[in-house]
């Protein structure tokens, strides 16, 4: 079979290249694959550099995607057992791993958002255990992952979205997704700091942080200075894609309510991130959750691998 291929850790891009096809053994599930989505955890775990990768090479990239179980049941699949990948065009799964696809949602539209859906949803429902109308800062949401976890802070019952970003006509287009207050990344650090003095001191009840690095440190300094005393910020680390470190000065969590903590795989025990899965998909088709999406032959991976992808999902069809 073609399969997306690395044959050694930091190489540019996987090649396209062949594999040999496997076979399922008993409790596993042989899946045809219809499409599978380049995403942030895709490419640090193609590389080595993701925490939860594993050894051992060539292996196959890509750890989930939409496909066709040999009985014709259309599932999401997510792990696909190493050294095999969901960029290919079969990959076999522990059972479990395998869920039922709803008729509504269609293949590419369901491999761009579950890896991005998933990661909001487990963090304001595993992580933080968001209540109905609390409200939400989203640090990076002018991403893939940030524009969806508006619409999902919504869809679960947050009275107020608060997106922060860079682009600022994708800031603006987060209002018809949701976002009730946005906040521009670019502006000096006084005007950031007024615009931040004033929603924490309204009261944000969660932030779910894309992005780290400099914003980081700004959100952090703005809920412990003008967050309401003993009122707790729980702050959910996600993403890192402005930088793995950050300056933490001891004062903001002495002098302040706020709760810092992750949400990621290893947070979140298998079966409810399981299930977290399931809830996503089952309520996909009703909530309508948007994503921008480019769909790409599995042959172009190479050229596909270093497309930017902040606007849109590039998925790959074999």
């Amino acid at each position: 079979m073609k399969a997306a291929l690395v044959t050694h850790l930091r190489q540019a891009a996987p090649v396209y290249a062949d594999f040999p096809t496997p076979t399922a053994a008993e409790g596993q599930r042989l899946v045809q694959v219809t499409a599978s989505s380049i995403s942030h955890v895709t490419k640090s775990r193609a590389s080595g550099a993701h925490y939860s990768s594993e050894g051992g090479l060539p292996f196959v990239a890509g750890i989930d995607g939409v496909g066709v179980c040999e009985d014709g049941q259309r599932v999401y699949f997510f792990l696909p057992e190493h050294p095999l990948g969901a960029m290919a065009e079969y990959c076999v799964l522990d059972e479990q791993f395998c869920l039922a696809l709803p008729d509504a949602l269609e293949d590419s539209h369901t491999a761009a958002m579950m890896i991005p859906a998933m990661s909001s949803w487990a963090a304001l429902l595993e992580r933080v255990q968001l209540r109905k109308d609390e409200t939400v800062l989203i640090n990076g949401a002018t991403g893939i992952s940030g524009r969806l976890a508006v619409q999902i802070a919504k869809y679960l019952g947050a009275s107020k979205v608060i997106a922060t970003g860079r682009h600022a006509a994708s800031l603006e287009a987060l209002r018809d997704l949701g976002a009730d207050v946005t906040v521009s990344l670019t502006q000096d650090s006084n005007a950031l700091q007024a615009a931040l003095k004033q929603e924490f001191a309204q009261g944000v009840d969660v932030v779910l942080d894309y992005l780290w690095g400099e914003s980081a440190e700004a959100l952090i300094a703005a809920a412990a200075r003008f967050g309401p005393d003993g009122v707790p910020v729980r702050y959910v680390q996600i993403g890192s894609v402005s930088g793995g470190n950050i300056n933490l000065p001891s004062a903001a969590l002495r002098s302040s309510a706020l709760q810092m903590m992750g949400s990621g795989m290893g947070s979140v025990a298998m079966p409810r991130l399981l299930a977290v899965m399931a809830e996503v998909l089952a309520a996909a088709p009703a909530a309508g959750f948007q994503i921008a999406t480019l769909n790409l032959p599995l042959a172009q991976v190479e050229q596909a691998w270093t497309m930017d992808d902040t606007r849109e999902r590039i998925v790959l069809r074999p």
